[in-house]
């Protein structure tokens, strides 16, 4: 196998960048690629609102019921993160090998199981006492969906592996054209354009399955050259089942994690429900904005995941502490910078989404709630990719279930219901369930640290 003169943080390999730097030069790619992300889900929505209020509803549960599913396999191969990324720091580059080629091993068995659950979305649906004439559509974009699975998947295993090694700008580049491809496709499908049938629901279905399986082959394309070594053949270990149960150890606990804390945001969107029309919208305009700015964090937790990582690989714990630090300073002060802003100005926020009077008052009122959860979130996210960079994912896993369903949901249930508080009651949970959350994981990295790392090994010495 044809081996790259140097990894990125490998010993020897050129330092060009300080601390600082280097986190921004993956954070902020990483930004751009959750907001394209995010992009392709809105145009999804207009244009599918053109069709009917029923086909949107259609997409948009269906579309739910599929990124809950996904996240799920999409978390667990985030244990490439510390694989990968360790790898590089020590200059391992059989483990990078054997590390992305088990990753699409596990892509292709995750995807498989995904399929299972997707199949019986509808009954799925049903149970959760779904509105009846909207289940059809949202089961078939489910089925229809099934074919993009895989692809996605192995999608996710090049872009972790690439954004470990510190190769970001393919990954930009194929976000761009996936929102483009994506956006022609759902214009030529839905609605019948270019002597195409009008398919409605299922275009919009077609088009995402085309969108995933073009992202696919254009960062394949794009990233061939840094991806060839690694994928040239396959190494001799890369099937032995100790390994690969191992590294589905080390991932699932993420995908669990992702899983428990979108589920916990959508059980207390269904708890605003309860209140009526108004506040759920309230509620949507507020959480797209928290949403919007959570991207940084985001990106500082990949950029940690990896920064971190290298330095283990390496032996440089010093490197290391210094990377989780000023990830939390980078996380933790754009978070306070954005929570001022949504403090400040509540109401021209809300002005930007609606001219509803009761909506702007409702929302006004959520929005500084969101300012000061969505630093909580901001300190969890970059904890949680500090401890993905040293190989830790149970002990946030268990940090995730208890803040969220033992503090935060309880609390939401409590002051939404049972105090004058009602919608805002039910943000004031997500605050505390955030909370305890973000201080765990800070004190789980300071335990860490105070231990001493050292690098995640999934194989034995003979491999």
């Amino acid at each position: 196998m044809t081996e790259p003169a140097h990894l990125p943080g490998q010993p020897g390999a050129p330092v060009a960048h300080s601390e600082w730097r280097a986190l921004l030069a993956i954070a902020l790619p990483v930004v751009a690629v959750q907001v394209g992300m995010m992009t392709m889900g809105v145009v999804d929505t207009l244009m599918m609102g053109h069709v009917s209020a029923e086909a949107l509803a259609g997409v948009a549960l269906g579309n739910l019921y599929v990124f809950t599913l996904l996240v799920v396999g999409m978390g667990t191969l985030m244990a490439l993160d510390p694989l990968v990324a360790q790898a590089v720091g020590a200059g391992d580059h059989h483990a990078v090998t054997r590390s992305i080629q088990r990753g699409l091993v596990l892509a292709f068995g995750l995807g498989l199981v995904l399929m299972a659950f997707m199949m019986p979305a509808g009954w799925v649906l049903r149970a959760f006492r779904q509105p009846i004439t909207v289940i059809p559509d949202a089961a078939l974009y489910c089925h229809i969906s099934v074919a993009g699975l895989v692809p996605f998947l192995v999608f996710v295993v090049l872009r972790q592996s690439l954004q470990a090694i510190g190769r970001m700008s393919a990954i930009v580049v194929t976000i761009v054209v996936g929102n483009v491809i994506n956006a022609a496709a759902n214009w030529v499908l839905i609605y019948g354009n270019l002597g195409a049938p009008k398919l409605g629901v299922a275009g919009a279905a077609i088009a995402t399955v085309i969108g995933r399986w073009s992202m696919l082959i254009v960062l394949a394309m794009l990233a061939w050259r840094t991806l060839r070594p690694y994928m040239a053949r396959f190494e001799p270990h890369t099937f032995a089942a100790a390994p690969l149960r191992r590294m589905l150890a080390l991932g699932l606990p993420i995908g669990l994690q992702q899983f428990l804390e979108v589920s916990a945001f959508a059980g207390v969107g269904l708890l605003m429900g309860t209140f009526g029309a108004v506040q759920v919208a309230s509620h949507q305009i507020a959480l797209n904005l928290a949403a919007l700015t959570f991207m940084v964090p985001l990106g500082v937790s990949a950029a940690a995941a990896v920064r971190v990582g290298n330095a283990v690989g390496a032996g440089d714990a010093p490197r290391s502490r210094k990377a989780a630090r000023l990830s939390y300073y980078l996380g933790a002060g754009f978070m306070t910078f954005t929570a001022g802003i949504f403090l400040a100005f509540p109401r021209p926020l809300a002005d930007l989404f609606t001219d509803d009077p009761a909506l702007i008052e409702l929302a006004a009122l959520l929005l500084p709630i969101a300012g000061v959860f969505q630093i909580f979130d901001g300190l969890q996210a970059v904890g949680a990719g500090v401890l993905r960079g040293l190989g830790d994912t149970r002990v946030p896993l268990v940090a995730m279930l208890s803040g969220y369903w033992l503090i935060g949901l309880p609390v939401s249930l409590f002051l939404g219901f049972r105090t004058i508080l009602g919608p805002q009651g039910l943000w004031w949970g997500f605050v505390a369930g955030l909370a305890s959350v973000s201080v765990f994981l800070l004190w789980r990295v300071v335990i860490l640290f105070r231990r001493g790392v050292s690098r995640v090994v999934i194989d034995h010495p003979h491999h």
